[in-house]
């Protein structure tokens, strides 16, 4: 069996532009554009090599011979998410899709099925699949056939766009072995140091390549030499690992007419949200990640808007979560919209909804899920009636404590609402310099209350700006020292400390907390332990004593 391959150049260019157009700054696709990695070229679409723009130039080189060219990040799960339609749109044509990599996909080569009177079936197969990738935007689609993969790919990149370079049947390596080696450096690093070498050693064709002994191969170019050498001679043929296309999970309901109730969109998506909980659950699968799409009506000639979100459950959704989350999400478009979200039945939207979808993100084995022998422990019981509360109170009502990366206790906290992943912490396991050391204290206080350290003469204890403290502790309160009601002065047991730092210096004397700053260890007469924190409110070096938390 013959093979197709698909090529797509600069499918990386191809897949930042699109993601651009998407977005609040679209770029043109036709603009000239480059991918950096490193602050390097290493893709370039024909627009940006048309101004002089190569692989391999620095960033400013790129921008020197061509100003206005767009720059994008190198981002595979990007490419690798914009190819998948083009999968897609060639499964519905020939089955048997071999992704490859973005931008590149192979599929056994359609014979007699396509042939028609004086048009060969292969190029008729290709043209059908060029027209039908136009029509879903991809105009740079180049095909290539032969008797083994590796020829295939070779012959569509000699391809025009949109038409198909077949090489006849058995005459592959006579194919390979006119090809310049250069062709080698399209392969990634290593093709391009094995073409970089043969062609110092005077070898031009892939042909001359091929003349060489097998034991000369295997001795001076490495196993993937003589992986190049099998291949030009015709010997190393590659098969096809074709994918099976993964089911269709999502559902979706529309509604007519559109309903401009949040409770009745909630009534409405109780039997869809079941009927997708059910087909999971016939593949032995359960959902931990959904995302939501809700379409509302398009209010005069604007466009239909989509309201989507991607939600998470700590667990595993079920239908009455499902109904949840819609709640929730449409209550969010309330308020981002101006409304008022009232808790009476019939509050209404931004617009009327005309159609709601479910699609699964992240999918999970059913038996990974699975209660116990006898039944769920107490961890499932809390878990059902934090769900439970939230479901009366709100998505953002209940939430729950994270560790991330900071210098104060208070830092080092973040609130996460119930059931969500937290995303955009800062990490744990850098150095922080200023951190307290362990033990973390059990208590934060959201607003630090006044404090005032003193030394043994009486005077407020302060630190300078090489991190000295002006006396030793001899004397502290928690609370305020004027007014109505003053608290007494609390010898110190025990002190450890100063932690100091400077942070955010471009925030003293506004409403910030940026400056100089110490945290000690105070240990009462009494036993109870707090954290304190002194910081500067001027540069002459007076400051302010806090209580950021406390030891129980």
């Amino acid at each position: 069996m013959r093979t197709m391959v698909l090529w797509c150049p600069d499918w990386s260019v191809t897949a930042g532009l699109l993601e651009a157009a998407e977005s609040d700054s679209p770029s043109p696709t036709a603009a000239p554009a480059v991918v950096l990695a490193n602050n390097v070229v290493v893709v370039c679409n024909a627009a940006a090599r048309a101004e002089g723009v190569r692989r391999g130039q620095r960033r400013r080189d790129a921008q020197a011979r061509c100003p206005e060219v767009v720059l994008l990040a190198a981002n595979p799960d990007r490419d690798a998410r914009w190819f998948e339609p083009v999968l897609v749109a060639v499964e519905e044509v020939r089955p048997g899709v071999a992704p490859i990599r973005p931008g590149l996909l192979a599929v056994p080569a359609p014979g007699r099925y396509f042939a028609r009177a004086g048009v060969d079936g292969e190029q008729a197969a290709a043209a059908l699949l060029a027209e039908h990738l136009v029509g879903v935007g991809v105009w740079d689609c180049r095909f290539g056939v032969a008797d083994d993969l590796y020829t295939a790919e070779r012959a569509a990149r000699q391809a025009t766009p949109q038409d198909c370079f077949a090489v006849p049947q058995g005459e592959s390596a006579a194919f390979l072995r006119g090809l310049p080696v250069t062709v080698l450096a399209d392969e990634g690093p290593q093709g391009a140091e094995l073409s970089d070498l043969l062609r110092r050693l005077g070898l031009v064709l892939l042909g001359d390549y091929a003349a060489l002994a097998a034991g000369e191969i295997s001795n001076r170019f490495g196993a993937y030499g003589v992986e190049v050498w099998r291949r030009v001679q015709g010997v190393e043929v590659a098969r096809l690992a074709s994918r099976t296309p993964p089911p269709e999970l999502a559902c979706e309901i529309s509604f007519e007419p559109p309903l401009d109730s949040a409770e009745a969109v909630t009534f409405s998506v109780r039997t869809t949200a079941e009927r997708f909980i059910a087909a999971l659950a016939d593949r032995q699968l359960v959902a931990t990640g959904v995302r939501i799409e809700a379409e509302f009506e398009p209010a005069g000639s604007v466009g239909t808007s989509v309201s989507a979100r991607t939600w998470l459950h700590p667990r595993c959704f079920t239908s009455r979560d499902l109904v949840d989350r819609v709640h929730w999400q449409l209550q969010a478009g309330m308020a981002s919209s101006g409304l008022r979200s009232r808790k009476s039945l019939g509050a209404t939207i931004s617009a009327p909804v005309m159609l709601l979808r479910f699609l699964p993100e992240v999918v999970e084995p059913a038996g990974d899920h699975a209660d116990g022998l006898w039944g769920g422990g107490a961890d499932d019981q809390v878990v059902r009636g934090v769900a439970r509360v939230q479901a009366m109170v709100g998505y953002d009502a209940v939430r729950v404590p994270v560790l991330q990366g900071g210098r104060s206790a208070a830092d080092r906290q973040a609130m996460v609402p119930w059931g969500e992943r937290a995303t955009g912490l800062r990490p744990v396991d850098r150095p922080w310099p200023g951190r307290i050391p362990g033990p973390a204290p059990t208590r934060v206080f959201a607003e630090p209350p006044e404090a005032e350290v003193v030394d043994e003469a009486g005077v407020v204890v302060a630190v300078t700006s090489r991190g000295v403290v002006t006396g030793e502790p001899w004397q502290f309160r928690i609370g305020p020292s004027t007014g109505r009601r003053v608290f007494p002065r609390m010898p110190v047991a025990a002190w450890a400390g100063p932690w100091p730092v400077d942070e955010s210096w471009w925030l003293v004397g506004s409403a910030g907390s940026g400056g100089r700053a110490a945290r000690f260890q105070v240990v009462g007469v009494d036993g109870r332990a707090w954290l304190l924190r002194w910081s500067s409110s001027a540069p002459e070096g007076k400051g302010v004593w806090e209580v950021e938390a406390a030891y129980d």
